[in-house]
């Protein structure tokens, strides 16, 4: 990480491509090297999330709060590998500061990788299906599980609104406050730790703008080292699956119509 930071001085397009878990014991060095100095250094996370069967010691929880909390950093992550194309072209072209993208690992979803790669506009997220009674705010890996369970409330009559994030900071706070202006419930989704992840910094914000949190669910990895097996059975485990992401919202859905329900009479 120093050696980059020293290639970005020299005029260099340096990228540091590691695991998540392995760029922990690099903290200090993205802190003092690289960010203070805001050197466009580009960092490829990979292992980003739960890593299945590579174990405790390998799961990438960490790094959205550990990055987030670094000022100048610029942090991305992909809903599937063709959008991870997209991502390296931005940071390769990003030159204002360090920036970040991080995946998970395994297989991508097999979506074509027809599209040639190009430039995202920093902070901006987009809208894949609309609805009027949920939002899933949702990034990286948890876009697609989303999209799931949009399905499963579909089929029971409740109609969500599914956003790719895609930028975990700068958070695309316009597009949030548009999704939020007919009040409906909002999830957040993340692989990795609630404490100072990606649905902290959308609470963080919210509160600052006077917003009602109580139609505010964060779902993420919990406060604890989560332990060995598959990826599938780790999200089944800890709430991180399409159907307690539905189970979630419907109940969210019923709670806030008993709320406004018009009294008898």
């Amino acid at each position: 990480v120093t050696f980059a930071g020293g290639m970005a001085v020299e005029g260099f397009t340096p990228v540091v491509a590691i695991y998540s878990t392995f760029l922990q014991r690099a903290f200090d060095q993205v802190i003092h090297d690289i960010a203070l100095q805001n050197l466009p250094v580009r960092f490829v996370l990979d292992r980003g999330g739960l890593v299945g069967e590579d174990g405790p010691t390998h799961h990438g929880t960490f790094d959205l709060s550990y990055l987030g909390m670094i000022p100048n950093f610029v942090i991305m992550s992909p809903k599937d590998e063709a959008e991870l194309r997209h991502m390296i072209q931005t940071m390769v072209a990003y030159d204002k500061g360090p920036i970040a993208v991080r995946f998970p690992r395994g297989h991508g979803l097999g979506v074509p990788l027809t599209e040639e790669p190009r430039i995202l506009p920093i902070g901006k997220g987009e809208v894949l299906v609309e609805g009027k009674d949920v939002v899933f705010f949702a990034v990286g890996s948890m876009v697609a599980i989303s999209l799931e369970a949009a399905e499963l409330l579909r089929s029971k009559g409740i109609r969500a609104t599914v956003v790719n994030s895609r930028f975990v900071k700068p958070l695309d706070t316009k597009l949030l406050e548009e999704l939020l202006h007919n009040e409906p419930v909002l999830i957040t989704a993340e692989e990795n730790s609630l404490h100072g992840g990606f649905g902290a910094a959308v609470n963080q914000y919210l509160i600052n703008q006077g917003y009602d949190t109580t139609r505010i669910y964060n779902a993420g990895i919990p406060d604890q080292f989560i332990q060995h097996a598959t990826t599938k059975e780790l999200q089944e485990e800890i709430g991180l699956s399409a159907g307690a992401f539905a189970e979630t919202a419907i109940g969210m859905v019923r709670a806030r119509k008993q709320l406004f329900k018009p009294l008898a009479g």
